[in-house]
């Protein structure tokens, strides 16, 4: 019985997101209402068993490896002008160094399950305790193509909370308005030609007087869940 070769990130094609041709945005979309961003009406949306929920999400797969469990935490902090909480992941790590992120891991086997993998993993990459979090749901898995089923948990996160980031794992910690991530004309389209097949890709450029993030790969395309959820009637 013949075995695959073991999966390493050095298969995928080396290229600069920053530097990708855009083939286009979804400005044609509409961006969500301010109202709609609202914590009562997250948590609204999230309590409603008629609630559109999209599909689970597949990425091509750079692997062809079954994927291991994994979680992330969508967290919203709910400032005057909700934010959604995000990372930087530091340069020596072997997989997505230096990428925008949200916290997140791969799932432990005392876990008690996706939500304490994706609270467990923010608390250890940014200090975020966990009486400063309150759960609203889940989104459906992506698949991602590195070999991950990803459940995204999404979270109201208490402003006054105390972050620490971890050195190890992350670079920087910040925040983005909600409101920008969830209006589709900041949603750019690409596409990557690799073994004769079509990948296409979402970033969420966001920048500021002070850098420039660019919010790309299985984040973006999470955030982008997101809005598909959010933006179906109730």
């Amino acid at each position: 019985m013949s075995t695959s070769p073991p999966f390493s990130f050095m298969q995928i094609p080396k290229f600069s997101p920053h530097s990708a041709e855009v083939l286009g945005t979804d400005g044609h979309l509409p961006a969500l209402s301010p109202a709609k961003l609202e914590p009562g009406a997250l948590r609204a949306h999230f309590n409603h068993p008629m609630a559109g929920r999209p599909e689970a999400v597949h990425e091509p797969s750079w692997s062809g490896k079954p994927p291991k469990p994994a979680s992330v935490l969508l967290g919203i902090v709910t400032r005057p002008e909700p934010t959604v909480l995000l990372t930087v992941r530091t340069a020596h790590l072997t997989s997505h160094s230096g990428q925008v992120a949200l916290p997140g891991g791969r799932q432990d086997e005392h876990d008690a399950n996706e939500v304490a993998t994706a609270l467990r993993e923010a608390q250890e990459e940014v200090g975020l305790q966990s009486q400063f979090v309150s759960v609203l749901g889940c989104l459906p898995l992506y698949i991602t193509g590195t070999g991950y089923k990803v459940t995204p948990v999404v979270a109201l996160i208490d402003p006054a909370m105390q972050l620490t980031a971890n050195p190890h794992e992350v670079a920087d910690v910040f925040e983005v308005p909600l409101s920008h991530l969830m209006n589709p004309a900041n949603h750019r389209r690409h596409a990557l030609e690799w073994q004769g097949v079509r990948r296409q890709w979402i970033s969420m450029p966001y920048d500021t007087s002070q850098s420039e993030r660019l919010i790309w790969g299985a984040t973006a395309g999470i955030l982008r869940h997101l809005y598909d959820f959010l933006q179906a009637p109730l």
